[in-house]
């Protein structure tokens, strides 16, 4: 998908669940055009560095070894501490302080793992939102959903999708009828640009009634950045998901999603039970597929017609976009 602006955003991006890093193991990672290695460290915590190592290049990703906190190259056992510095040269009583890898934040919560990305290495902006305290009058309590992975969580890998593209649906209420099938074509209630925030309220009218106001569903929504966006549910539906979108490189990107889905009363398993999962995976973890279908072959339109209706929100979430293009695009040679 060509577009007009970077795929090397700043912000937080999902890269993965928890339980796929599990405790004493490195992983490779391709993220912003950059080969990574992730490792969670013997005491638990995890880490993303450059994935090539300072050394002769071998990539600590594949084949290489958790000690301590340190990973270490399977080439020749340089070992990296989670500074990025180098902590032990094989059969050398030295180490070389001139070389270090990069390092980048990670943030996991709720069972989900985010790192920061900024093309020049600037720590982060701001903090990640908690996906399950962000709407707290909606109810906050960890404890009341079942666990999102794996059963309610989906990756699809090297789509020619850019993040903006994929949050611009959120003020199109239109595509609904068409792209969904749906009988009622959402209303924006409110959306308001606040700082790295982007928040919309959406709801579905309620059929049944003859109020138009009336709203049978509402959609509490928040973009943190361009990395994803966090949804609580109000009314016929009480779940909440995230869905994010991670450059790949400067052409596509991997899509995440996961669902925290209220627990049955009186369950008190983190695992969903079959008529739970059924009922999710055939109402809920569909949607999101069929919005790809779209994206796989959509063109970026700079200057789209609008609908009335979504016109106000959507230039609105353009406009608010621009701030997280910290580069230009290849190949520009004008100013930022």
């Amino acid at each position: 998908m060509e577009v007009p602006f970077t795929w090397k955003v700043t912000g937080w991006f999902m890269v993965g669940w928890s339980a796929e890093f599990p405790r004493g193991e490195a992983r490779p990672l391709r993220y912003f055009g950059a080969d990574l290695v992730a490792y969670r460290a013997e005491s638990g915590e995890l880490h993303i560095l450059t994935g090539h190592c300072k050394h002769l290049g071998a990539h600590i990703g594949h084949g290489g070894k958790v000690i301590g906190d340190c990973v270490v190259c399977p080439f020749h056992g340089w070992r990296w501490g989670p500074d990025g510095r180098n902590r032990h040269i094989p059969g050398e009583d030295r180490v070389n302080r001139g070389l270090r890898l990069r390092v980048y934040p990670v943030h996991e919560q709720n069972g989900c793992v985010f790192m920061w990305h900024q093309p020049d290495g600037a720590p982060p902006g701001w903090e990640m939102p908690d996906i399950l305290r962000l709407f707290p009058e909606l109810g906050a309590d960890p404890g009341a959903y079942y666990r999102p992975f794996p059963e309610f969580s989906r990756k699809t890998e090297r789509e020619p999708v850019h993040p903006q593209v994929v949050l611009e649906n959120g003020p199109d209420s239109l595509h609904f009828e068409h792209v969904h099938g749906a009988t009622v074509t959402p209303r924006m209630l409110d959306y308001r640009a606040a700082g790295h925030t982007w928040n919309f309220l959406t709801g579905w009218p309620d059929a049944r009634s003859g109020d138009p106001d009336e709203m049978a569903m509402k959609i509490h929504a928040q973009m943190f950045g361009l990395g994803g966006s966090i949804s609580a549910f109000e009314g016929s539906a009480r779940h909440r998901l995230i869905f994010a979108t991670t450059p790949v490189d400067d052409e596509c990107s991997d899509l995440f999603y996961s669902i925290w889905w209220p627990r049955n009363p009186g369950d008190d398993s983190e695992v969903p039970p079959p008529e739970v999962r059924t009922l999710v995976e055939r109402k809920f973890l569909v949607t999101v597929w069929e919005d790809l279908d779209i994206w796989r072959y959509q063109k970026y339109v700079e200057h789209p017609p609008l609908s009335p209706r979504d016109a106000a929100p959507y230039r609105s979430l353009r406009r608010w976009a621009a701030q997280f293009y910290d580069v230009p695009p290849p190949g520009h040679t004008g100013s930022t």
